[in-house]
Order: C-alpha cells, then sequence, then structure tokens
C-alpha cells in the first residue's frame, strides 16, 4: 500500500511529511491494520515483530485525531523511551503539531501538559496525573500503550492496567492502541479492548534464529549451517576461544554490530571489556577520534571507577548497558551505537524494552539469570523473543540473527525446542494480589471512580484481570484491603458507600504505597525528636524502597553503624530474632542516603556498598520522593517535623549538607563545586557576587565560572581561549 493512497483519510500535510521523510509506502502489518479501521478510530492491539512499523501505526492514528483538534498520550515503560519517543515525534512541529514529556514529579497535576497535542509519558506519571485529577485527561481522544506485555509484569504490570482501565473509563470514545512484539494471547488483550487484533510474523529484515554449537550455528529457517570463522590473527582470540568473542568478530569482519544480552551487569562489563581488547584491530582508524570524543565525554562527566571502565571500553570500540550508569552514559552509548561507532555493546536485557538499537547480530548469552528465591531460573520465553526481535538493521543488514550458546548436545537441544522453537508465553494480569490492589484501590476511591464496594467491583470488572478471573476470586483480597485502609484512616465506610479521607485523598496524590503512609506516620508520631538519620530510616522501613543486599562481607560494618546511630532509630529489633536482618537491609540502605548527604564521594559509596552511579540516582530519587512525601504528611497532620523533612528533600536531591543549601539553587553548580566554592569562603550568594570572577573560574573552571558569574549579574569579559565569546549571551 502507498503512503499516497491515504489521501482520502489523512491530511494532504501529514501525507507529504511522510514521503519527505523516505516513506512512500506501508508495510504489510500496517496496511493491514489500515484496513482494519486504524484510520477510522477503531482500537488496534498489534502484535508485530520489532522493526515492522508499529510507532507508525500510533503515528498516523495520533495525525489524523490531532489535526481535528483532538489529544494523544504515548504510554511507555522506560524514561528513555519516552525521551526516544519525543525526539522523534517533536518532528511533528512542521506540522503544527506541540510534543510534550513527562516522566517524574508524581505529586503534581501538571495542568501545563495540557496545552500540548502528544504527550509521551510513563505509565507511573499518567497514573500519577490521574490521582491528581489533571483537568486535561479527560480531552484524550488517542491512548497509545507501547510495550503492552508488560501488564504481564508483577512489579509494572498493575499500574498499566489501571492506568489504562481509567483512561478508557474517562474517555469512553477514545481510540486505543496496544503495541507490543511478543503476546501469546493477543487475542485476550484485543477482547479486553474491544479492538481489531493485527498479529504478523513479517518483517522488513529477516530474522534467523538459531544455537551455537562447536563453532556452528544451527538456523531453525535456514537450511544450512553456519560456520563462526575465528580470527586467527587476532592474540587474545587465539589466547581465549571465548563463543562471545567468536561471534562478536565474526560478526564485526561482516559489517555487522552485535548486542550481546548477559545476565548481570558484572557479566556485561566484562564481555564488553574482553570483546574491546579482541576486536580493536578491525576497528575503522576513521572511527578512532569519535571513539575518543565520546570517551572523553565520559570521562567528564563522571569520576567513578565505573566511568573508566566504561570509557575504556569505549576506546576499543565496545561499551556496556545496564541500570547501575548514569543515564546520560546510557545515552551517550546508545548515541555511539547508534551512529556505528560503537561496534558490540553487552547488556542487560533492560535494553530489550522498546530502546530503537538493532544489530546485525544478537548474542544470548545467558538463558537463565538469579532469583532470590529459586537461584539460577531460566528466562521466560517471552522476555528472550524480545531480545531476538533487536537482530537486524533496516536499511544495513540483508538478515538480523539471534544465537543462543549451548555447551553440549543436550543444552543445543533443550535451547532449540525451548526457546528458538517455542512461542511467547500468554501474558497474565498481576493485579490480583493485595500490594498491588492496596494502592490502586485507594486511588480508585480517592477520585471518584468507585464510591462503593459494588462500584469498585463494577470497576474491577474494566480491567483485564476480570478478562482472566472469576469475580470470587479476587473478592477476600478487596475486603481485606479495605479493612486495611479504614483502619488506617484512609477510606470511611457506612453501609456501602466508601469515601476517601482527606489523609487519603493526599496518600493517593502522593503516589506512595498505602503501607508506607502507615509506617511513616507511625514512626513521626512515636518520636520526640528526629535527626536526618531518623527520617532517612524511616522511609527505608517503607515498601517503595528498593532495599539493599547485606552481602557476606557487610555485617561488620553494618553493624558497626547501627551501634553508632543506635539512638537515632525510631526502633531497633533484638538482634536474634528473625527480622533482625530485614533491619539491617533497612539501616544499610539508610546510610548509603546518609552517607550521600554527608559529600561521601562517589566512587567511595560506590565501592561501600557495591552499586553503581546509575544505582545513587534511582535509590535518591526514591529517597527524595519519599521524603517529600514524609514532610506533606507531617503537615497534613500538624506534626512538628515538616521543616526537617523539607530540608533533607533539597539534601536528598543534591548530596549536600545543610550549609551548601543556598549556593546548590546556582545552575550549573553541583555538590563538588558548591563545597569547594563554601570551603574557599563563598558562603552564599552575597558573597559569590562580590568575588573576583577570575578566583571563582579558577575554582570551577572558566566556562561554568563565567555561566555563575552571569546568573549573578555579573559581566564577564571573553578570556583567552574564548574566541568570539563577546557576552553571556552566547552561552
Amino acid at each position: 500500500m502507498k503512503i499516497i493512497e491515504l489521501s482520502d483519510q489523512l491530511p494532504k500535510n501529514v501525507i507529504q511529511f511522510y514521503m519527505d521523510s523516505g516513506i512512500t509506502e506501508v508495510y504489510p502489518p500496517q496496511a493491514d491494520a489500515i484496513q482494519r479501521g486504524l484510520l477510522d478510530g477503531k482500537n488496534i492491539v498489534a502484535a508485530i515483530p520489532t522493526a515492522s512499523g508499529k510507532t507508525l501505526l500510533a503515528e498516523l492514528a495520533m495525525l489524523k485525531s490531532v489535526l481535528n483538534g483532538g489529544k494523544a498520550v504515548y504510554i511507555v515503560p522506560l524514561r528513555a523511551l519516552a525521551s526516544e519517543k519525543y525526539d522523534r515525534f517533536s518532528q511533528f512541529a512542521s506540522l503544527g503539531i506541540d510534543v510534550g514529556i513527562s516522566t517524574g514529579d508524581f505529586y503534581s497535576k501538571d495542568e501545563w501538559l495540557g496545552k500540548y497535542d502528544i504527550i509521551v509519558a510513563t505509565s507511573e506519571k499518567v497514573d500519577s496525573l490521574l490521582r491528581n485529577e489533571a483537568s486535561w485527561t479527560r480531552d484524550i481522544t488517542v491512548i497509545v500503550a507501547d510495550e503492552v506485555h508488560l501488564i504481564n509484569s508483577p512489579n509494572r504490570g498493575p499500574t498499566l492496567e489501571i492506568t489504562l482501565a481509567k483512561l478508557m473509563k474517562l474517555n469512553p470514545s477514545a481510540q486505543v492502541l496496544a503495541l507490543s512484539a511478543t503476546i501469546g494471547n493477543a487475542n485476550e488483550l484485543a477482547r479486553w479492548l474491544n479492538a481489531e487484533l493485527v498479529q504478523s510474523e513479517w518483517r522488513p529484515v529477516e530474522l534467523r534464529e538459531g544455537v551455537l554449537f562447536g563453532r556452528t550455528i544451527k538456523f531453525v529457517n535456514v537450511a544450512d549451517a553456519r560456520v563462526v570463522v575465528e580470527n586467527t590473527s587476532a592474540k587474545c582470540f587465539l589466547e581465549n576461544k571465548d563463543d562471545t568473542i567468536a561471534l562478536s568478530i565474526d560478526t564485526i569482519k561482516g559489517g555487522g554490530q552485535c548486542l550481546i544480552f548477559t545476565n548481570t551487569r558484572k557479566n556485561s562489563e566484562s564481555i564488553a571489556r574482553r570483546v574491546g581488547k579482541a576486536i580493536q584491530g578491525l576497528i575503522d582508524p576513521s572511527d578512532n577520534d569519535k571513539l575518543t570524543e565520546l570517551a572523553g565525554e565520559i570521562r567528564e562527566t563522571g569520576e567513578t571507577g565505573l566511568c573508566e571502565k566504561l570509557a575504556s571500553c569505549i576506546e576499543n570500540g565496545t561499551a556496556f548497558h545496564h541500570a547501575g550508569l548514569r543515564s546520560e552514559h546510557r545515552r551517550t552509548v546508545e548515541n555511539g551505537y547508534r551512529s556505528n561507532v560503537i561496534k558490540v555493546i553487552a547488556c542487560t536485557p533492560t535494553l530489550a524494552s522498546g530502546l530503537n538499537l538493532p544489530a546485525r547480530r544478537v548474542v544470548i548469552r545467558d538463558y537463565k539469570r538469579y532469583d532470590a528465591n529459586f537461584g539460577l531460573t531460566p528466562i521466560p520465553v517471552l522476555e528472550i523473543k524480545q531480545m531476538c526481535g533487536r537482530a537486524g538493521r533496516p536499511g544495513l543488514d540483508p538478515y538480523g540473527e539471534s544465537v543462543l550458546i549451548a555447551k553440549s548436545l543436550d543444552e543445543f537441544d533443550m535451547l532449540m525446542e525451548n526457546y528458538v522453537l517455542a512461542n511467547p508465553e500468554d501474558i497474565w494480569s498481576k493485579l490480583g494480589v493485595e500490594t498491588a490492589l492496596r494502592t490502586h484501590l485507594l486511588s480508585t476511591i480517592a477520585t471518584g471512580f468507585a464510591q462503593s464496594r459494588e462500584q469498585l467491583f463494577d470497576f474491577i470488572e474494566s480491567t483485564f484481570y476480570a478478562c482472566q478471573q472469576e469475580r470470587w476470586s479476587l473478592e477476600h483480597v478487596v475486603d481485606a484491603v479495605l479493612e486495611f485502609l479504614e483502619k488506617e484512616g484512609m477510606i470511611i465506610r457506612s453501609g456501602d458507600d466508601i469515601r476517601a479521607t482527606e489523609l487519603g485523598e493526599l496518600v493517593s496524590k502522593l503516589y506512595i504505597d498505602p503501607a508506607s503512609a502507615s509506617i511513616i506516620i507511625k514512626g513521626l508520631k512515636s518520636v520526640d525528636d528526629v535527626v536526618p538519620f531518623t527520617l532517612l530510616h524511616l522511609i527505608c522501613q517503607t515498601p517503595d524502597v528498593r532495599k539493599l543486599y547485606l552481602r557476606s562481607n557487610d555485617d561488620s560494618w553494618v553493624d558497626e553503624s547501627v551501634e553508632q546511630h543506635h539512638d537515632e532509630f525510631v526502633c531497633v529489633p533484638d538482634p536474634h530474632k528473625k527480622e533482625y536482618e530485614w533491619f539491617l537491609a533497612e539501616a544499610k540502605t539508610a546510610m548509603l542516603f546518609y552517607d550521600w548527604i554527608c559529600e561521601e564521594h562517589e566512587n567511595d559509596i560506590i565501592k561501600k556498598f557495591g552499586i553503581g552511579p546509575g544505582d545513587i540516582r534511582a535509590l535518591c530519587e526514591l529517597a527524595e520522593w519519599l521524603m517529600h512525601s514524609t514532610a506533606e504528611l507531617s503537615a497534613l497532620l500538624g506534626l512538628r517535623f515538616t521543616r526537617d523533612a523539607r530540608d533533607l528533600v533539597e539534601r536528598i536531591k543534591y548530596g549536600i549538607g545543610p550549609e551548601l543549601l543556598k549556593l546548590i539553587k546556582i545552575k550549573d553548580v553541583g555538590r563538588v563545586r558548591a563545597r569547594r566554592l563554601y570551603n574557599a569562603g563563598y558562603t552564599d550568594i552575597a558573597k559569590l557576587r562580590d568575588a573576583d570572577p577570575k578566583a571563582i573560574m579558577r575554582l570551577v573552571g572558566t566556562g561554568v565560572g563565567i555561566k555563575i558569574m552571569g546568573q549573578l549579574g555579573v559581566y564577564v569579559e571573553a578570556t583567552e581561549g574564548k574566541k568570539g565569546q563577546a557576552n553571556l549571551l552566547e552561552f
């Protein structure tokens, strides 16, 4: 089907936009969706392979609706994916369409988003907007759920499911598009959404799935097996006959790029380093300067050992990618890979979740991962298929290959049968557990979606859960949750009527687990006074904060720290009781936050706690959010700890002592520069404004110094090395 054939269904400027972009015809699955009513406002579930055009389906539906005065929301699972989609949709500015993005700050209506035609957001953010009753959420005409198979996730699935159910209830005439590459029971999802099902195996680039055993890849859909070429001139490869290295070398020699999926961060780092040493002789000399520049970006924006490891890998043409990296470093890796400068990325499975990073060959090195309850367990087929789907770069590769690695003939047969030839598992609603229902039932009551027990069940009937389970299977869990919420003073029941109290409404808007609110409130009420560590440990007791694992060598120093802060805990359990080990995990997590606000060096925190820079940021974002919630709960209840908690919010955000709170407000002054300025005697903004600009530049660098002084209204002449820089406006 040619794009021009859609001129009777789409405005001319939209047709021209795509033709100018080089898109003159649509793929077969896209044509199928159009024929099934995509441009007529019908709901669509698209279960089609990666790179076969799911995003274009959403674009066409959104553009048609928005240009007719509608509003679209595009829901994604990850912030990185939100940024990627935002960058893509921002190209619609030439059509007069405004695009907004929002992924954080859960305690906000974000009414400003209402001015945008297309809003890109994570499912948690959209859920928060609904809880805070943003008025524009009632004006939505198109709802897109990308990576909708994540409804199957125990952690994130219930939020996505409830969010879709609420959006559909608020906007019953809105068009719903659910997109995924891997759904075993897509027909059930289509039935829930009252949608047309578009299901296809068509791909723009052929995918060859196979298993490597004995230096030979056997592909299930290719007649001949393929022998992996060994690069005998690579000294490192001769010394270490590693299957992953062999596959990487073979890919690069063929002009391709490679993604290697591993089961741990440590493995991804190790593999990236070893592959880098093996392929450095295969890198085009013209790419060396670009790789050096990318490595320099990493070093400039990070001072940790992990950053140095990554920079060293990048210099050899490889990289690792996992959640322990800072988000800006992950973006640098992604951009380097997209520009075909980085040839190999060793990564954890999170990279398979929608990011547009295709490869000539995908190597799945590990098909098992560690589970805290069961040890090493096989990865679900659905996840393996998500990884396989990254293979094949449209326009660059004649085909894509996904390869699992077998170490024995029995393992070869098992991998073929259980993964290569297997279909993805069915996805199941994860809504029917108390931890998920606790927060979502409260928000459903607080926002008026249900005002009685019967209405609660009517709402539950609109969820995916109800398509798969009978109502009776949920009744006892719902009643247990309602009893808890009433006991904690978050709802009031009168007969069959239910309404949220002021406390319940606040907890819902704060976007925290009601159990977290209960722990915080009880903790605040039980103490006469608090110090920062008291509040830090209090939020670490909540289910919303992910606890750090206790490693074998942690016992001694954690115990010592507990003894040091003994009088600062709300409560210390008996060391001989079972719950004491859980308490130590809470204490260890609180100590990380305490070290952070005491300005311990980031590298020291990483070594002490066995985490990455990205983990520090992610955990501190959680702590900042929980501490803000603590301040709001304290204020509502008239407790005297509101100011303490609010000061801690800022300290957690920036990782600083209280004396730096004024300096940190200046843009480009981070925790390290603020401390440097303070120690040099520039303790507040007034002293900074009166300072000699050259002295400031010596402390923080010329460019940053000029920016800082400019914010304070101090004009700085152009300095040597900054030719052409006449004034601050040029920054």
